[in-house]
């Protein structure tokens, strides 16, 4: 199990469309992923729902945990989307 905290700098938050990027890029992984709002609020990384019930927004830490086979890379990856702010590669 590998663990990351990471400060949400998009001025949206995690509502749509930075949601719908941070899902899809945990899909693309094999291994277990959440990630933690403060100290009550856990959310699953592959499901939408979960992740817009938690209400992130531009300022929040998470705390992103991935535990399998490819941990490593999908924390790699979330971390990397998050401190992009959600952006695109084109958009960078």
């Amino acid at each position: 199990m590998v663990h990351q905290t990471v400060k949400i700098v998009n001025p949206e938050g995690m509502k749509i469309g930075p949601a719908g990027k941070f899902c899809e890029t945990a899909m693309h992984y094999d291994c277990h992923i959440e990630f933690h709002l403060d100290d009550n609020i856990e959310s699953n990384a592959k499901s939408m729902l979960s992740i817009l019930g938690a209400g992130a927004q531009f300022g929040d830490v998470i705390d992103i945990i991935c535990d399998g086979q490819d941990e490593e890379e999908a924390l790699a990856a979330l971390v990397e989307l998050v401190e992009g702010g959600f952006a695109d590669e084109e958009e960078q």
